[in-house]
């Protein structure tokens, strides 16, 4: 079972990772957010390749879901921490921080 302490501990460990308030939770980020963690430490959403998302949302889905709307179809994923075990919240934030560090910032409008 994970816990919200290792959630933190993970994310940042992981390379230019810092964290930060984000409305209700606290967001982890590199160039991008790509985890938050919810305020009662229950719950977590990354931000995952849709296909990791729906692989992991049919393998286990008593711990990852789709978060509902268009962020969902995004890939963000809420994961229940007391659901999976340290090693798979390591595999799921390590995929989205890879994933954050990848992407490129949008150019300002000018």
């Amino acid at each position: 079972m994970a816990t919200s302490r290792d959630f933190r501990r993970i994310a940042l460990s992981f390379e230019g990772t810092s964290e930060a308030p984000h409305f209700d939770k606290t967001a982890f980020k590199t160039a991008r957010i790509y985890a938050t963690l919810a305020a009662d430490g229950r719950t977590a959403n990354v931000k995952l390749l849709p296909e990791e998302q729906a692989f992991k949302s049919m393998m286990a889905p008593q711990a990852f879901a789709p978060v509902p709307n268009a962020w969902g179809r995004q890939g963000w994923t809420t994961i229940l921490l007391e659901a999976i075990d340290v090693g798979e919240l390591r595999l799921a934030l390590e995929g989205a921080w890879r994933s954050a560090t990848k992407q490129k910032k949008r150019p300002k409008k000018t």
